[in-house]
Formats: structure tokens, C-alpha cells, sequence
């Protein structure tokens, strides 16, 4: 049985602060630039939340459903560690929002940056045992960075965004091979977000921890697939990317280590088989539990796929779990993605000021989870607001109302 996703597409938001111009703002060492390999980061306005971000990454595939299609999604699946309640799951505005069937499951998964992956293989895993045939998932992998880390070389990568992925028996995007998964995981305090307006981490214990991950969950796919080869097997490769120098030194580290390749080699097999997947990845910036599908996402817009592809995939949560996986990246995949746009979705955002940035933190930092009432003001933001969103039908947030939020369509 074929198993995968159908359809996938990001919302990257409609703002985004350049990485030089934060470098400078917050006087951060130039000489570490060219290590991150970021160029910009997307940012929120007070009125987006993981809610709308979910739901403007989701509308354009469901609308491109047929009524019978969209009655068949039977489950909804998010995953964000940027909840908006300890009992209440956001798949429940997104439900709700994207006026889907009631006779469907919802529930959230948490695991930091691993939970997209989590809700992927839930899903898959619900549609291979074919209990309900010709039944389909929609997984959402929403967040945003909490408060970001200023004047740390972390601030550059924070960012806002959502990925959406249909899950069916109609893999025309990722046919996943089913089975083929090594698993690792352990407890660590590398990154973690203790209260709702609090984001903490320790960079090297990360760092490493992501590390050993890799290594340890490819070993324990090695186990599974047999004669696999890290460079022979897979066309492609796309990973957690918390910033697109950290993958290049985790490429670097598995080709020194499982084919003893010098530098020059394995900067080599970077470029032809990874480096496609962070050309999305670069400009919006790390989305945690939604970041590998937009290197996915990445890699589709801008690879090669004249026959189908396969596609090593690694992903990395805090705290921590982590899986390899694979799949077969369809011939329909970059042409069914491309109508969606999103390089161009990018490419006409907003430019902030460092003095805007800072002002959206501080507006943003009015919105965290636990607010009992509270009406959005976008006079501070009234001229972004008129361009990017009025008129646009993108979900935005209006007021939280005793708890509840409500959301209208711009």
C-alpha cells in the first residue's frame, strides 16, 4: 500500500527582519555570520499566532479539495510546542476555521521540534492500517519562537511559520517508505521553554545532542534497511535545520565518520544533495516542529525531479527524539508544490527595521499564552496591516474573549 503525503505547503508570514541588519542592531560578532548561513528570519504581528499561521499554511490545500476529498479527512493532527492552553488543543480552531467534517479526530502532539515528525507517522501509520479506507489526515506543524533571545547568536534563527501536509493513499508529493525508520532518543536540557514567555537552551549541549541523534538514528535505520549507504542510497537528504551552518557541519560530520571523506568531498556531496533543502530554510528562519518540512520543501522547489527521488530525512527534537526516515520524492512533486507559490509568497514580505523588530517583540510579548481579555489594536502596525493582510483572506486574530480566541478572515 502506498502511504504519504498528498499535498504540503508553508506560510512563512508576511514580515521578516534581515540577518545582517540584526547582526549590527545588536552588535553581534560579524565573523559568525557566514557560520549560521542565515539571511533573513520571518516575524510575527500581534494579530498572527500558531492558530492563524496553521490555518494560512492548510486553506490553500484544502481549497483545492472537492467537498468529497475534504469529508474524508478524518483526523487532524497538530504539533507546536507554542500551545495556547494546557487542556485545549489548537487542532480545534484549525478544525473549526477550515470548516472540515465533525466526524473527525483532533488532538496536538509535543515533542519541541520533533512533533511534526511525530504527527506525521501517526498519520501515516493511521491511513497504512487502512481501518477506514481511502480516509485522510491533515497534519499541522505550527509555532513561533516565544521571546527571542536578544543579543544571542540564537535571535537571528528564532522565527514564525507553519508547515501543512495532507497524509493519504494518494502519495502524489512523498511516498514513505514504510518500515524503513531508526528511532533514538534519551532525556537532555538542551533547549526547553519552562513559562510561556521563556525560551531557553544551552547551545553546545544542543548542539551535540543533535549530533549524537543523527548518528545514533541513522545507525539504528542502517539496522533495519539492508545495504543502505548514507551517500550511495539517497538521492537527497533534508534535515532539521535550527541554522543551515549547523546541518552542513552535521553532513560533514556523517560523511567523515561513515565514509571517511575529506572535507573537499564532502562539501561536495553537500552541494549536489543537500544544500537545495535551505533555500527555504535561509529566509524564514527556524519554525521548530514544522522546520525539516520546509527544507522538504526546499528541496522539492528547487531539485531535481525528472524521476522520482529518494529522500533521506532527519528529524531532531529537543529534550530529546529524534528519527531517520526515507522516501520516494514523486516526478508530480515539484509541479503540484510550485502552484503554490511559495517562493514568491517570500519574496513579497515585508521588510522590517530593526526599530519595527523590536517593537513587534514587544507588542508580540502582550499576546502570550494565559491572556484572559484583550482586543488587537493594529494602529502600530496599521500600514503592514493595509498591504500585506487587508483584503488578502488570510486568518487573522481579533480579540481573546474569557480565554477563547477569536479569529476573522482579513
Amino acid at each position: 500500500m502506498q502511504v504519504g503525503i498528498e499535498s504540503i505547503n508553508v506560510y512563512g508570514g508576511k514580515t521578516f527582519l534581515d540577518v545582517r541588519t540584526l547582526f549590527a542592531g545588536r552588535q553581534l560578532n560579524p565573523g559568525r555570520f557566514d557560520n549560521l548561513m542565515m539571511e533573513k528570519k520571518s516575524v510575527g504581528l500581534p494579530c498572527e499566532d500558531p492558530v492563524t499561521n496553521g490555518v494560512n499554511a492548510a486553506r490553500p490545500i484544502i481549497d483545492r479539495l472537492n467537498e468529497q476529498e475534504k469529508n474524508r479527512i478524518e483526523m487532524v493532527i497538530t504539533s507546536t510546542e507554542s500551545g495556547l492552553d494546557f487542556g485545549k488543543s489548537i487542532s480545534t480552531y484549525l478544525h473549526h476555521y477550515l470548516g472540515l467534517n465533525r466526524n473527525c479526530r483532533l488532538f496536538e502532539i509535543k515533542q519541541a521540534c520533533y512533533g511534526g515528525t511525530a504527527a506525521l507517522q501517526t498519520a501515516t501509520n493511521f491511513v497504512a492500517a487502512n481501518v477506514s479506507p481511502g480516509a485522510k489526515v491533515l497534519v499541522i506543524a505550527t509555532d513561533t519562537a516565544r521571546a527571542a533571545a536578544k543579543n544571542t547568536y540564537a535571535e537571528p534563527s528564532q522565527a514564525v511559520g507553519a508547515v501543512a501536509m495532507l497524509v493519504s493513499d494518494k502519495p502524489e508529493i512523498l511516498e514513505l517508505d514504510l518500515g524503513a525508520n531508526g528511532v533514538y532518543g534519551y532525556e537532555v536540557m538542551d533547549t526547553c521553554r519552562p513559562e510561556a514567555h521563556l525560551e531557553l537552551g544551552d547551545p553546545d549541549t544542543s548542539l551535540l545532542s543533535y549530533l549524537d541523534c543523527l548518528e545514533n538514528s541513522y545507525q539504528a535505520y542502517s539496522d533495519r534497511v539492508v545495504d543502505v549507504d548514507f551517500q550511495e542510497s539517497f538521492d537527497y537528504l533534508a534535515f532539521h535545520t535550527p541554522f543551515a551552518g549547523m546541518v552542513k557541519g552535521a553532513h560533514r560530520m556523517m560523511m567523515r565518520k561513515l565514509k571517511k571523506a575529506s572535507p573537499s568531498v564532502s562539501d561536495s556531496d553537500f552541494e549536489k544533495r543537500v544544500a537545495l533543502s535551505l533555500k527555504h530554510c535561509v529566509r524564514i528562519g527556524n519554525i521548530y516542529s514544522a522546520t525539516l518540512y520546509l527544507a522538504l520543501c526546499g528541496l522539492i522547489d528547487y531539485g531535481d525531479f525528472s524521476s522520482p527521488r529518494r529522500v533521506g530525512l532527519f528529524s531532531y527534537g529537543s529534550g530529546c527524539s529524534s528519527e531517520f526516515y526515507s522516501g520516494i520524492l514523486t516526478k508530480r512533486a515539484r509541479e503540484k508544490l510550485a502552484a503554490l507559490k511559495i517562493e514568491e509568497a517570500l519574496d513579497n514580505r515585508y521588510e522590517l527595521t530593526m526599530q519595527e523588530y523590536d517593537s513587534l517583540l514587544d507588542l508580540n510579548m502582550e499576546w502570550i499564552f494565559g491572556i484572559q481579555d484583550k482586543e488587537i489594536d493594529i494602529s502600530p502596525f496599521a500600514r503592514i496591516y493595509a498591504k500585506f493582510f487587508e483584503g488578502k483572506k488570510l486568518l487573522v486574530l481579533q480579540r481573546v474573549k474569557n480565554y477563547h480566541r477569536e479569529y476573522i478572515w482579513s
